[in-house]
Order: C-alpha cells, then sequence, then structure tokens
C-alpha cells in the first residue's frame, strides 16, 4: 500500500493561506511558518503530520498527498478543518 509523509499549516481563510504561501515561496521556512499560524496541534512540530496511508486523511488532503508534486507547496486546500497548505516530503 502507498505511504506518504506530509506536512502542513491550518488557516481559517484563503486569503491567510495565500499570503502564507506567498511568504515560504519567497523563501520563509515552511516549518516556522507553521509553528507561528497553524491552527492545528501539529503546528508545533512545523506542521509534521508523519507517515500515513491512503485514506488516513480527509479525501481532499489524499487527492493532493497522493498525486502532487514532492516538496512543493500545494494550496490552498479547503477541507471541512479550514484552508491548509500542503507539503508532500515522501512518498512510497
Amino acid at each position: 500500500m502507498a505511504q506518504a509523509s506530509a506536512r502542513h499549516i491550518l488557516v481559517d481563510s484563503e486569503a491567510k493561506c495565500q499570503q502564507l504561501k506567498t511568504e515560504i515561496e519567497g523563501g520563509r521556512d515552511f516549518a516556522e511558518v507553521a509553528r507561528e499560524n497553524s491552527s492545528c496541534p501539529s503546528g508545533k512540530q512545523g506542521g509534521e503530520l508523519g507517515t500515513f496511508g491512503p485514506g488516513q486523511m480527509v479525501r481532499e488532503f489524499d487527492e493532493v498527498v497522493f498525486s502532487g508534486e514532492l516538496n512543493k507547496v500545494h494550496g490552498p486546500v479547503k477541507t471541512q478543518f479550514g484552508y491548509h497548505l500542503l507539503e508532500v516530503t515522501d512518498r512510497k
């Protein structure tokens, strides 16, 4: 079964999500931005979600994590929790 590792940042608005993506693409460290802005408990670990398989996260996550380009910031991705930036760090 496929496995992936990813990190994310969760915020409550698409505009905030886009602003943070611009900052990261401009050179800010993803983990630092996650620690400062993410409303998910994983923010304390720089947004690290660990390793997981298909179906363990919400559908919108799976679509990006199991098909998106590695080491690229994806998003904003809207889920029932809010707006996410996702970075797939590994996939097997």
